[in-house]
């Protein structure tokens, strides 16, 4: 059961809908990540892909002291709104914005060897260590829209196109081949990564894990995953050793607060249409896919039984597939109660969009000591105003 301190009578107490972000719980794995960290010594910072809601930054700034950015707009929150330059990696730069991700960046990672031709000039006049982004052809991400070392896969170079010296400015490698991975899988992976890139680790200053190391899980190893972390450090302890997880941060953090807006039935199937989007508010779901736990409520994957209170959840966007099938209820579903969807801080708040023009949901952070703080509401000029 995922853990929260929002009770029942105090939805109401948040616009509908509403992310609720819970200081406590992220607070707790931020002091998981910085022992982890510490015990390791290793630097893990926040990737923004998975969470950048910037208000809550002074929190994290008391147990981490950078981020890693992928893109000319992360690279400036990381500088402007964090307070430290940005580890970044992007699959490509482009001249438009190579100067101002530079002026933004402490490290900056190439995936392929002509972006490093390209730029690396530019990088090591500004003083920016560079790497490059390596492919180790191993990975145990099952869902394929997710693996980044797939066969023809986009990122990163293989063994086969490094010489024996690397270009000269070249700082480091990065290698990111993990999805809310365990620690096995990570030293799956280094089997794999040593195996085909070590002979060129005495070259370098540091290595970047990527991320995906879901430290923050319930059954995820720590305490093995410090033990493979220290004996990198042992083969290789002029490494400086980097990982940068997005999901572990705020990893069941807060829940999706929305309501039923209406109840349909087809054919003995009944779906409680919400005032939130599976398409445009937690597009994962979708994608993965993967069944968000609802609170109170038994998940029936792909179920569409009409025994008891078992219920689709609809999105109200026009989009035919903005459904998920079924879940449970204790008692049947009426049209204003409260739907709670746990788990919906991370890979969403930075994914939304605004199709069919619905609504986004506030963001809220609630406090350690009950007190609601409203970080962002959402109008129809943020509508309007992406298309002028």
């Amino acid at each position: 059961m995922i853990e929260s301190d929002i009770r029942e009578e105090e939805y109401g107490s948040y616009p509908s809908p509403c992310y609720v972000l819970e200081e406590r719980l992220l607070r707790r794995n931020l002091q998981l990540i910085s022992k982890v960290a510490d015990e390791a010594d290793v630097e893990i910072i926040l990737a923004f892909k998975a969470y950048a809601l910037w208000k809550t930054f002074p929190i994290f700034r008391e147990y981490i002291s950078h981020t890693t950015a992928s893109s000319l707009s992360e690279a400036r929150l990381a500088y402007e709104e964090f307070g430290t330059k940005a580890h970044t990696y992007s699959p490509a730069y482009d001249d438009d914005n190579i100067d101002t991700i530079l002026s933004c960046s402490s490290h900056i990672t190439f995936n392929s060897l002509s972006q490093f031709g390209r730029y690396s000039d530019k990088a090591l006049k500004a003083g920016v260590s560079c790497g490059l982004r390596v492919n180790p052809e191993y990975s145990e991400i099952e869902t394929e829209i997710y693996n980044p070392c797939a066969p023809g896969s986009r990122f990163g170079i293989l063994c086969t196109d490094l010489s024996d010296v690397l270009p000269a400015g070249v700082e480091g490698f990065h290698c990111h081949c993990h999805c809310e991975s365990s620690a096995e899988a990570l030293e799956h992976t280094l089997v794999h990564l040593e195996e085909k890139f070590s002979k060129w680790f005495r070259q370098l200053k540091w290595l970047n894990l990527g991320g995906g190391h879901l430290m923050t899980r319930k059954d995820y190893n720590v305490d093995h995953l410090i033990s493979i972390l220290k004996g990198l450090h042992q083969r290789y302890p002029w490494l400086r050793i980097i990982l940068e997880p997005g999901s572990a941060f705020a990893w069941q953090t807060g829940p999706l607060i929305a309501r039923v807006v209406d109840i349909v039935e087809n054919k003995g199937i009944r779906t409680a249409i919400l005032n939130v989007s599976f398409a445009c508010h937690m597009p994962d779901c979708l994608e993965m896919p993967y069944w968000p736990a609802v609170r109170g409520a038994e998940t029936l994957e792909n179920e569409t039984s009409t025994d008891g209170n078992v219920y689709r959840l609809g999105g109200n966007s026009c989009l035919s597939g903005d459904f998920m099938s079924s879940w449970r209820f204790p008692k049947p579903l009426q049209i204003g109660d409260y739907v709670v969807l746990e788990d919906m801080i991370h890979y969403t708040t930075v994914k939304t969009n605004t199709f069919n023009g619905v609504s986004h949901p506030a963001i809220a952070l609630r406090h350690t000591d009950g007190r609601i703080e409203m970080l962002r509401e959402f109008s129809y000029e943020d509508y309007r105003n992406r298309m002028d």
